[in-house]
Parts: structure tokens; sequence; C-alpha cells
């Protein structure tokens, strides 16, 4: 959570208050035909103590967007459910990039500050660099050879 108190009583679009009735009528569908569609998984409704469906505004968009791929695209049942199911793998992929995104924000920063920590450290008292001159002098070695003793 964020840390705020939600209200108990505070309805969100996922929030099951329709009964099948309303939600058929606010879908445009027959009851029958949401049973249908909570039968084949297209749709699943949360439950009452009773077992009574209890639809949200989300499931009643979801319905609607079912019969637009149904009548309209021409798509069947199992296309749809289908459909649904690549929708909401995406959508949980997307929230799972944004989770990694966030932490790899949080590790470049703290791996940043940990630089700089580390570059802080340095000892400034130490010996300057100096560049040296690069020449086409040639030079030889030559070992100083003993000489015999007696």
């Amino acid at each position: 959570m964020d840390g705020r108190r939600r209200n108990p009583y505070e309805l969100t679009e996922e929030t099951p208050v329709y009964v099948i009735s309303v939600a058929a009528q606010l879908s445009g569908l027959h009851p029958q035909t949401l049973r249908q569609y909570d039968r084949l998984g297209l749709v699943s409704p949360d439950r009452t103590a009773g077992r009574g469906r209890r639809y949200s505004a989300r499931d009643i968009e979801l319905l609607r967007q079912v019969q637009q791929l149904s009548q309209d695209e021409g798509i069947n049942l199992a296309g749809i459910k289908r459909i649904i199911e690549l929708e909401n793998q995406v959508a949980a992929l997307q929230s799972r990039v944004a989770e990694l995104e966030t932490a790899l924000d949080g590790a470049a920063a703290a791996m940043r500050q940990r630089e700089a920590a580390v570059h802080a450290s340095y000892r400034r008292d130490l010996v300057p660099y100096q560049e040296v001159q690069q020449t086409s002098a040639l030079v030889v070695w030559r070992p100083k050879r003993q000489q015999p003793s007696d």
C-alpha cells in the first residue's frame, strides 16, 4: 500500500457490487450469457457467501469487450479467452518491467554513491603523474666489463 488508510466503503472499478441482472443490463447481454461466460472462464465475477455472482465495473467493461470481439470481429469464444489471457499476461509483464526498472534505477544510484565514496577516499598527497615525453632516440645498454683480478 501507499501508507494511506483506505476507506472500506470506497468504491473502485474492481469493487464487486452489481448482481447478475444489473450487470446484464449494463453490458447489454442476457443473464444466461453472463453465466456461460463465467463457466467458460471469460469473465469470472466475485462470489458472495451464498455463491451469488457480483460484478465490478471492470467486469462490465470486460463483458462489453467480449461482446464486441464476438459480434463485431467474429472471434470465437476460445479465441477471445486466449486474447484475454494474453492481455493479462502483457499487463503482468509490463508491471514486472516497471518494478525491475525501479530496482535498476535504485541499484545504479547506489553504485554511483559507492563509486563517489571510493573516489573521495583516494589520497591526494601522492606524487602527481607527469607525462613522459616520447622520443625516437635509441639507447644501447652495455654491461661493464669486469676486470680480471690477480
